[in-house]
C-alpha cells in the first residue's frame, strides 16, 4: 500500500499549522542548544548550522534542507575517492543522470550527488549531518533520492548514537527512475546523535546518485512553562504533556517522569525483553530482535522499548493467510475506570498484511463471539504505531490480537500496556481461549470456495485480484466492483482503508453521533460519512484513508463526493492520486464551508492500475472554535477504460468549448491544461479563445515530461493529413513531439521541434498513414529537458488525404517524404546510432552526435566520379509571395564533388550549385523560390571520385519574402540565418524571437527599431531566467568567410532598473583559432534602440557571436538586438558630425567669461537647492526608516557616440 510523500510534506506546508517552536532567549550554552529542532536564541543561530534558515513554516518540520545556499552541516566523510559533493544538474557533474533536482524541479536547483568513481574494488560514499541533540518519540526523518536500478549497490541510512549505530533502513533496490521519497523513524534519542546516508558501489554497479531535500519532522521535545493548560500534565522538567501520554512506554517528558515507577506503578507493562509476562501467544508468534531485520528486509531493525537493535519484539512468523494469535488473561474493568490497552504495532511490506484487536466476552451462559475493537490493514511503513484501546465491559474478557501477514510482509507488537483498570478476574487463569469466528472485510474475504487465495468467488466465477476494482464488472451482480471507493457510508466505508499514523484518523461516524462531537460536521441528512476524529498514533498528524488498487481507469473517470470542511485558521481537506510511487494532488478544498455540506466533482482521467485514491486531512481538534472534516457520498463515473462517447472521435479541435477527443495522461508528473487567453498567453483561434498550455515547471512537475492524447482512433481513409498550431516560447523551453501508436506497432515519432521558436504561432503538418482494419492513437509529448518557457498547442485538424511537404525539416523523426528515386544513396544516419556511414560528426539541429541529417557516400566504392544521388521533396504548396529556402550543407574535407539544388514545377531548373573542399562546419544555403503551381526541391550529388567524401543537408526551411545576404537580418521574417538554439547540455539559455505587441511573460522592448513599432520583430534575451550562477546565451550567425575587414553593424536595447545591475552584451568572433572580443557594451541603459558597429577581421572561416550575459545581480532585464547588417569587405565610416555638432572658433576670453558664468550659475542652484532640502527635512538620497533602494538617474542619457537618440519609453514592459 502507498505510503506518504513528499505531497504530504507540500500539504503539511501549505497548511502552515503548529510551526516552529519559539522559546526565550536562552543562548547561555550553545553546545547544549544547538541543533535541538528548537530556537533557543531569538535569531535562531543555534539552529542555522543544521538546516534552518529562516524560511521553514513547515508543520512540526524546523531543520530543513534543500541545498541551495549550502550543504547545512552535513559532509562527506567518504575514505576513498567514491565521495558526495554539492552539484546540480545544469553544472559540470554529468555523471549523475539526474537531470533536474528536487526542489525546483529544474536544472539550476542544488543537491548532493556521487559521480561515477572508476575501479572495481568495493567503495562506499558516506554523507553524515551534523551533531543533533534531543529527538523526540515522534521524529521521523524525510528525505529524497535519485538512484537508477543498476548504479549503486546498497543504501543505507543509519543513525549513531553513543556507541550503537541504528540501521534505520537499507535497500539494494530495485529503485525506480526518478526521485523517490524515504520517510523513518527515529524513535527517542536522549542526547547527541547523528545521522548517515550511505551507498556502495562494485565493480558492476557505476555508482551514481544523489540526495535532495532532508528534512526532520515533529523531533523536539516540548518547552518547559510555568504552568501547563487544563487537561494536561506537568514533568519534572516543567514541560507539558498530555494526560494520555502518561504510562505509555514513550518517553514524552524528556526526563523520562512520565514513565517512572511513581507515575505507573498500577499499570502492568510488557516490552518482552524477558517474556511474554502475561500474554499467551499462539504458534504464529515468535519473541526476535532488531538484529534480524538485517536478513528479512521488511522486519523491524530496533524494538521499540528500547529503540535498539539488541530489543526485542514480537513478530509473526505465521504463513501468509493464517493467523498468529495473542491472548490476555481474563480480565475486567474494575470499579468506576475502564481497562486501557495501550500497544505498539509494526505492519509493513504488504498490502494484505492485517492487525485486528477482538473482545472475547466470558458471559455467563459461556464464550460469546469476539467483538472486533480495532483493525488496521495494509502497509503503515516501517515504523512502529502506537494505539490505544479503551474497554467497558460489566463480565470477565479476554483481549485477542490477531496478525496475519501477507506475502513479504511482517507484523509485529511490542510494549503492551495494561492499565490500573484492568485486573485479573477472580478465580481465573490466564489461558488462552480460542478465537471462535473473524469478522470478513474486503471483497477478497468470501466464503470457503474452489477459488485460489485472493480470488473472488461469484456464481460459477473466480474473479482473480487484478481484475479486481478495475471499473468493469465481471460478476452478474457486480460484487468485484463493490468495495471499490463508490459508497455513502451508511452499510460500511466502501472499501476505504484508514491508514493514519497520527493523532487523527478517519472514522465512519453515525449523524446522531456527529451532533454529539465537536469534531464532527453534521451529515447531510441522517446516516452515516466518514469524518476526521482524534486518534492515539505519535507520528504524521495528517490523517489518511485509502481506497484499495484501482485501475485501471478512463479519460473520463471523474469522482463526485459531498464534503464539509472547517477550520480555524488553518487546516487541510485533500484528495490524492497515488501512482507508480509517486503523490498527486488532485483537488484541495478553497476553505470553510461555513458548516455546509458541498457537491464538488474531481476529474481523475486516464490511468493505469495500480493506483490508489487517498483523502488526507489535517485540522486542530484542540483550537478555537468547531474544526472538522467529513466526506459523504462519493461515487466513482466514467471510469471504465472501454467507455467511449461520440466526443471521444473529434480528433480535430480548436479547444474552445472543450478538449474534444484530447486527454491530459496522469502517468507523468507535468500536465498540459486547458486554458484561456489571458495576460501573457494568448490563443491561435481568436487571440482570446482557449487552447493546451504546458509549463514546465508550474506546479512542481517531476518525471520526464507530460502526455495530450486521443482515444483509439478509427481512421476513414488509409492515408490523413493532421495539422494543428504549436507554440514554443522562452529561453530554455525542451521538446515538443507528436506520435502515432498503431496496433501492433512501436509508438512513431512523426514531428518534433526542440527549443524556442519565438514568441508566435506556427502551423505544422503531418501525414498519417494506417494499416487497413487497424486503429491508432495520437500523442503530443512535452518533454521536460528544458525548463524556462511555455509550450502550446491549438487548432488540431484532420483531413483525408496526405499533407503537402512540411515547410521546415529537420530530419529529426524521420525523412520528411523526401525520396531518392530508387538509387537509395542518401539516407538518413545519425553518428551515435554506430551504424553511420562516412559523415558530419554532429548533426546541425542540435550540435550532437544524436542528431540526424541526410547524407550520400561519394567515395569511389559507393559512386564513380561523375555519377548524380538525387534527393527528391514531397509536394510543396503554391507560393503566394516569393519566398525563401534556407538549408545547412556539410562538405568533406576532400572534394567530393558538386551539391545542385534544383526546383521542378513541371520543368526543372537549378537554382544553386556548390562545391569544392569542405571543412569542419555546416555552412548555410539559401535560394529564392518562386512557383505558381505545385512544385519540389531536388538535391542532386555529383561524385568526384574522391576517397572518403560525402555531402550533408539538415534544416531545410521555407520562409515568406526573399533571402537576406549572409550575417544581415532584420528579423521582421525569423532569424535568417543566425542559430539562438543553446549548446548541447543543461544549464543552457537562447535567444528568443518576439514584437512588442505580442503578450510575453519576459521583460522585453516595447518597438522594434525596423519600424519603429510594436508589429515590428527583434531578437532578445531576458538576463533574469540566468539566476545565481547561470550562464550566457549566445546567438550565432552562419559560418562567414575570411576577411581582412568588415564592417558588423546593429542595433541593441538594454533596460535595467537600476545601475548596480549590470547587462552585458559582448560581439565575439569565433573560429578554429578561438573565441575573440571584439567589442562590449554593459552597465544601465534606459530603453533605447543604440546603435553599434564594430569592424571584424578573420584569416579564415568564422562566425560571429552575439554573447548575453548579467555582471551583477539577477533581476528582469533584457537585451535585444535588431537589424544586423554585415557588409563584406567593407571598413566601417564613423558618422559624420550633424551640423549642430560643428566646431567654431571661440576666443579665449569668452571661454573664461563662460566659464566663470557657469560656475557662478551652479553656486547659485547649489545654495538654493541646499535651502530647499532644508525645508524638506533631509536629502532625498538619505537612507530613512523605510530603506528603500535610491532612485538611479535612468531620465540622463548620453550622446557619447553622436548617435541620436529616439524619444525614451516610458515603461520598462
Amino acid at each position: 500500500m502507498p505510503r506518504p510523500g513528499h505531497l504530504l510534506t507540500t500539504l503539511a506546508l501549505l497548511s502552515g499549522a503548529l510551526g516552529w517552536t519559539w522559546l526565550p532567549n536562552h543562548c547561555w550554552s550553545p553546545q547544549e542548544a544547538s541543533c535541538n529542532f528548537m530556537c533557543d536564541c531569538l535569531d535562531c543561530s543555534d539552529e542555522l548550522q543544521c538546516g534552518y534558515h529562516g524560511t521553514s513554516p513547515a508543520l512540526g518540520a524546523p531543520l530543513t534542507c534543500d541545498f541551495e545556499q549550502d550543504s547545512c552541516g552535513w559532509q562527506d566523510i567518504s575514505t576513498s575517492g567514491y565521495r558526495w559533493l554539492r552539484d546540480r544538474a545544469g553544472a559540470s557533474l554529468k555523471g549523475s543522470g539526474c537531470r533536474t533536482d528536487h526542489t525546483l524541479g529544474t536544472d539550476l536547483g542544488w543537491y548532493m550527488a556521487i559521480d561515477t568513481h572508476q575501479g572495481k574494488e568495493v567503495s562506499t560514499a558516506a554523507l553524515r549531518s551534523p551533531h543533533l541533540h534531543e529527538a523526540a518519540a515522534s521524529c521521523q526523518v524525510h528525505l529524497w533520492f535519485y538512484a537508477a536500478s543498476g548504479d549503486v549497490a546498497e543504501l543505507r541510512l543509519e543513525l549513531t548514537h553513543g556507541s550503537e549505530t541504528l540501521v534505520l533502513w537499507h535497500s539494494s533496490g530495485p529503485w525506480s527512475p526518478g526521485w523517490q521519497e524515504l520517510v523513518v523513524a527515529t524513535g527517542r534519542i536522549a542526547g547527541s546523535f547523528q545521522v548517515t546516508f550511505s551507498a556502495t558501489r562494485n565493480a558492476t554497479h557505476r555508482g551514481t546518485m544523489a540526495l535532495d531535500d532532508v528534512a526532520f519532522w515533529n523531533c523536539g521535545l516540548p518547552t518547559p512553562r510555568a504552568s501547563c493548560p487544563l487537561g494536561q500534565h506537568q514533568c519534572r522538567n516543567k514541560a507539558c504533556v498530555e494526560l494520555h501520554q502518561l504510562c505509555d512506554a514513550e518517553d514524552n517528558c524528556g526526563d523520562h517522569s512520565d514513565e517512572d515507577s511513581a507515575t505507573c506503578s498500577h499499570h502492568t507493562a510488557t516490552d518482552f525483553e524477558t517474556g511474554l509476562g502475561l500474554w499467551n501467544r499462539s504458534e504464529g508468534w515468535s519473541r526476535n530482535h532488531g538484529a534480524g531485520g538485517l536478513q528479512h528486509c521488511t522486519w523491524p531493525c530496533r524494538d521499540h522499548s528500547l529503540n535498539s537493535a539488541k530489543g526485542s519484539f514480537l513478530i509473526s512468523a505465521a504463513e501468509p493467510n493464517t493467523p498468529a494469535v495473542l491472548s490476555s488473561p481474563q480480565l475486567e474493568a474494575s470499579g468506576a475506570h475502564n481497562c486501557t490497552l495501550v500497544f505498539y504495532l509494526y505492519l509493513h511490506g504488504s498490502e494484505a498484511g492485517s492487525l485486528q484487536l477482538f473482545l472475547q466476552p466470558q458471559a455467563p451462559g459461556g464464550p460469546q463471539d469476539p467483538i472486533l475493537l480495532r483493525s488496521h490493514h495494509g502497509d503503515l511503513g516501517d515504523f512502529w504505531v502506537r494505539d490505544r484501546v479503551d474497554i467497558w465491559n460489566t463480565h470477565p474478557f479476554q483481549i485477542l490480537l490477531r496478525g496475519q501477514t501477507g506475502p513479504r510482509g511482517a507484523v509485529g507488537l511490542d510494549d503492551l500496556v495494561l492499565s490500573a483498570g484492568c485486573t485479573l478476574a477472580p478465580g481465573m487463569s490466564g489461558l488462552q481461549m480460542p478465537l471462535s469466528k473473524h469478522p470478513t472485510s474486503g471483497p477478497i474475504s468470501s466464503p470457503q470456495t474452489s477459488c485460489e487465495p485472493g480470488h473472488l468467488s461469484c456464481g460459477d466465477l473466480c474473479v482473480p485480484p487484478e481484475q479486481l476494482c478495475d471499473f468493469q464488472e465481471q460478476c452478474v451482480g457486480g460484487q468485484d466492483e463493490q468495495w471499490c471507493g463508490t459508497t455513502d457510508f451508511e452499510t460500511s466505508t466502501g472499501g476505504w482503508e484508514d491508514v493514519s499514523v497520527g493523532r487523527l484518523q478517519w472514522q465512519q461516524l453515525d449523524a446522531p453521533d456527529a451532533v454529539n462531537s465537536a469534531a464532527s460536521p453534521p451529515a447531510p441528512s441522517p446516516g452515516h460519512f466518514l469524518s476526521l476524529q482524534r486518534a492515539w498514533g505519535q507520528l504524521a498528524p495528517i490523517a489518511r484513508v485509502l481506497t484499495p488498487t484501482l485501475g485501471p481507469s478512463g479519460p473520463t473517470c471523474e469522482l463526485h463526493m459531498a464534503y464539509q470542511f472547517q477550520s480555524h485558521p488553518q487546516g487541510l481537506l485533500a484528495l490524492v492520486v497515488v501512482e507508480g510511487g509517486t503523490r498527486e494532488l488532485v483537488w484541495r478544498a478553497p476553505g470553510s464551508s461555513a458548516g455546509h455540506w458541498i457537491v464538488h466533482t474531481v476529474s481523475l482521467g486516464a490511468r493505469r492500475r495500480p493506483f490508489w485514491l487517498e483523502f488526507v486531512g489535517l485540522v486542530d481538534l484542540d483550537g478555537p472554535g468547531q474544526q472538522a472534516a467529513g466526506v459523504d457520498n462519493v461515487t466513482l463515473r466514467g471510469c471504465s477504460p472501454t467507455a467511449t462517447t461520440d466526443k471521444d472521435r473529434e480528433v480535430s479541435c480548436n479547444f474552445e468549448r472543450d478538449s474534444c477527443a484530447w486527454h491530459t495522461s496522469h502517468l507523468t508528473g507535468a500536465h498540459w491544461r486547458r486554458v484561456e487567453s489571458g495576460g501573457p498567453s494568448y490563443d491561435h483561434t481568436t487571440g482570446r479563445g482557449h487552447f493546451m498550455l504546458l509549463d514546465p515547471t508550474e506546479p512542481l512537475a517531476r518525471g520526464p515530461g507530460a502526455h495530450l492524447l486521443t482515444r483509439l482512433q478509427t481512421p476513414t481513409t488509409l492515408t490523413q493529413c493532421l495539422s494543428f498550431w504549436y507554440h514554443l516560447h522562452g529561453p530554455q523551453i525542451g521538446t515538443l513531439r507528436l506520435a502515432m501508436w498503431q496496433e501492433g506497432v512501436e509508438k512513431t515519432v512523426l514531428w518534433s521541434r526542440s527549443g524556442s521558436h519565438g514568441n508566435q504561432w506556427h502551423q505544422a503538418w503531418a501525414t498519417l498513414t494506417h494499416q487497413p482494419d487497424s486503429k491508432y492513437q495520437l500523442l503530443f509529448e512535452g518533454l521536460r529537458d528544458g525548463f524556462r518557457g511555455t509550450m502550446g498547442l491549438d487548432d488540431i485538424t484532420v483531413r483525408p488525404g496526405p499533407c503537402w511537404a512540411p515547410r521546415r525539416c529537420s530530419f529529426e523523426n524521420s525523412a520528411c517524404g523526401f525520396t531518392t528515386g530508387g538509387q537509395g544513396l542518401w539516407r538518413r544516419q545519425a553518428s551515435a546510432t554506430g551504424q553511420a556511414i562516412r559523415g558530419p560528426h554532429t548533426d546541425h539541429t542540435t550540435g550532437t552526435e544524436q542528431g540526424y541529417y541526410m547524407v550520400v557516400d561519394m567515395s569511389p566504392q559507393a559512386m564513380s566520379g561523375g555519377h548524380v544521388a538525387s534527393l527528391t521533396s514531397e509536394e510543396h504548396r503554391p507560393l503566394a509571395q516569393a519566398s525563401c529556402l534556407t538549408f545547412w550543407y556539410h562538405l568533406s574535407l576532400q572534394n567530393p564533388g558538386t551539391l545542385r539544388v534544383h526546383v521542378e514545377e513541371g520543368a526543372r531548373r537549378q537554382v544553386l550549385s556548390v562545391g569544392g573542399h569542405g571543412g569542419a562546419a555546416w555552412h548555410l544555403g539559401s535560394v529564392d523560390v518562386q512557383a505558381e503551381r505545385a512544385w519540389r526541391v531536388v538535391f542532386e550529388a555529383e561524385a568526384s571520385g574522391t576517397e572518403h567524401a560525402y555531402i550533408a543537408v539538415d534544416d531545410l526551411f521555407l520562409k515568406d519574402g526573399p533571402c537576406p545576404l549572409p550575417g544581415s537580418c532584420d528579423f521582421e521574417s525569423g532569424l535568417c540565418g543566425w542559430s539562438h538554439l543553446p549548446g548541447a547540455g543543461l544549464g543552457q539559455y537562447s535567444w528568443d524571437w518576439s514584437s512588442g505587441a505580442t503578450p510575453s511573460r519576459y521583460v522585453q522592448p516595447a518597438v522594434d527599431h525596423t519600424l519603429g513599432t510594436e508589429a515590428g520583430h527583434f531578437v532578445y534575451f531576458e538576463t533574469g531566467v540566468l539566476g545565481p550562477g547561470g550562464r550566457a546565451a549566445w546567438l550565432h550567425s552562419e559560418p562567414l568567410p575570411a576577411t581582412k575587414g568588415s564592417c558588423l553593424r546593429f542595433w541593441y536595447h538594454m533596460g535595467f532598473p537600476e545601475h548596480f545591475y549590470k547587462g552585458e552584451l559582448r560581439v565575439l568572433v569565433s573560429s578554429s583559432r578561438g573565441q575573440l572580443a571584439v567589442w562590449s557594451a554593459g552597465g544601465h541603459q534606459r530603453n533605447q534602440w543604440l546603435k553599434g558597429q564594430v569592424e571584424v577581421t578573420s584569416p579564415e572561416e568564422f562566425q560571429v557571436v552575439f554573447e548575453a550575459t548579467l555582471g551583477g545581480q539577477p533581476t528582469l532585464g533584457p537585451i535585444a538586438l535588431d537589424d544586423i547588417e554585415y557588409l563584406a569587405g567593407r571598413s566601417c565610416q564613423v558618422p559624420a558630425p550633424s551640423q549642430g555638432d560643428k566646431s567654431t572658433p571661440v576666443s579665449v576670453p569668452a571661454v573664461v567669461g563662460g566659464a566663470l558664468l557657469f560656475l557662478l550659475l551652479m553656486g547659485l542652484l547649489g545654495l538654493a537647492g541646499r535651502q530647499w532640502l532644508q525645508k524638506r527635512g533631509g536629502c532625498p538620497f538619505q537612507e530613512r526608516g523605510d530603506t528603500r533602494a535610491a532612485p538611479g538617474f535612468s531620465n540622463i542619457l548620453f550622446n557619447a557616440d553622436r548617435v541620436t537618440l529616439p524619444a525614451p519609453v516610458t515603461s520598462d514592459q
